[in-house]
């Protein structure tokens, strides 16, 4: 699967290594094998998937891992519709500056609940320096979701990736708050 993916040197700024993963999408057989890799890895009910790419391949698992339940969309500022006290803002650190995203608390609580834990994978493409998924995690961990009157804390059970840069070292600063798993690594 590695060979299919390609590279553009300084994108989208200087310095920057840009992993094209949409060749997944180009080849049926390799995403098909893909998909199945990633519902073999992820073991919690509940898919914590960043737009726009972790869409691409969280949703294909609700109907090909049975124990899948809920996907929980991550987007970008005004790209989330919310009722009031719904949406959660989370500031990440990306390898070439800091971002905003978002998630709906009602979308957790949409989840299947294991044990009085909401358990979450979160799955994103490219696993770089790590800050995304370290910010995502560490603000889902801190809600408490109350679903009809009882309060379940949410755990995030581990990341997965569809690709690991593994010099960036993004992988070692996550496994203090979860397991990494890694379809590829370059």
């Amino acid at each position: 699967m590695k060979d299919v993916l390609k590279y553009y040197k300084d994108f989208p700024k200087e310095g920057i290594i840009f992993v094209d993963i949409i060749p997944y999408l180009q080849h049926k057989e390799v995403f098909n094998k893909l998909v199945e890799e990633i519902g073999k890895v992820s073991t919690a009910p509940n898919i914590v998937a960043p737009e726009a790419r972790g869409f691409l391949f969280a949703a294909p698992l609700l109907c090909t891992a049975s124990h899948i339940e809920n996907i929980i969309p991550v987007r970008k500022s005004g790209k989330l519709p919310f009722a009031e006290g719904d949406l959660k803002e989370v500031l990440i650190e990306k390898e070439y500056g800091f971002d905003k995203l978002y998630y709906r608390l009602s979308d957790i609580a949409a989840g299947k609940v294991e044990d009085d834990t909401i358990y979450l994978t979160i799955l994103d493409d490219v696993l770089a320096t790590g800050g995304t998924a370290e910010g995502l995690a560490r603000s889902l961990e801190s809600e408490t979701i109350t679903i009809d009157g009882k309060a379940y804390k949410v755990k995030v059970k581990e990341f997965v990736f569809i690709v690991e840069i593994e010099d960036l070292g993004g992988a070692k600063r996550l496994e203090t708050i979860a397991p990494v798993r890694s379809i590829t690594k370059i």
